[in-house]
């Protein structure tokens, strides 16, 4: 007998609650990902962005190349505001971890032009996409969850490249 996915996924988001996750069933789509992100940010590195700002600092930050999302995740980055001066800030507290906050996610949707694709389960890192697990019953081979991560990081107009998704 096998397990279905959907409590695959309960057990594994009880799992990660005991491990101090904070499960955020209010995170269903892009905009609410952005805006956890966006709140996240703005408590880590004591700050308030305008609108404008945000925007600019996604669009700095999100990259389909992984080599340079990784070495903002764990840099010290800085940002150049409206007014002119700079921002340096972090994406993730690499000297203090506990001050991080631990968030996972479930059947996010991410639904543009070209796709629609639901992740089953994303872990975050300060509102950052961290990890993608996709998760298969015992009757279907593990091959094929691989197959649907490329297939779904490969999709023209996926959101990966448009998205703080890039980082997962």
């Amino acid at each position: 007998m096998t397990t279905p996915e959907r409590q695959l996924e309960d057990q594994l988001i009880e799992k990660l609650r005991g491990l101090k996750y904070e499960y955020r069933a209010d995170i269903r789509d892009r905009a609410a990902l952005e805006k956890n992100f966006r709140e996240k940010f703005e408590t880590l590195n004591h700050v308030h962005l305008t609108d404008g700002e945000f925007q600019r600092l996604l669009d700095e930050i999100v990259t389909p190349d992984v080599f340079t999302a990784a070495h903002t995740l764990r840099n010290r980055n800085s940002f150049t505001r409206d007014d002119g001066t700079p921002l340096n800030y972090t994406l993730v507290n690499i000297a203090d971890w506990c001050k991080n906050t631990f968030e996972v996610v479930s059947q996010l949707r991410i639904n543009t032009d070209n796709s629609h694709h639901r992740y089953d389960v994303l872990l975050l890192i300060n509102g950052i996409p961290a990890a993608q697990i996709e998760l298969k019953t015992l009757g279907i081979n593990p091959r094929r969850a691989i197959e649907q991560i490329v297939e779904y990081k490969n999709d023209p107009g996926n959101g990966y490249t448009r998205t703080l998704l890039c980082f997962v």
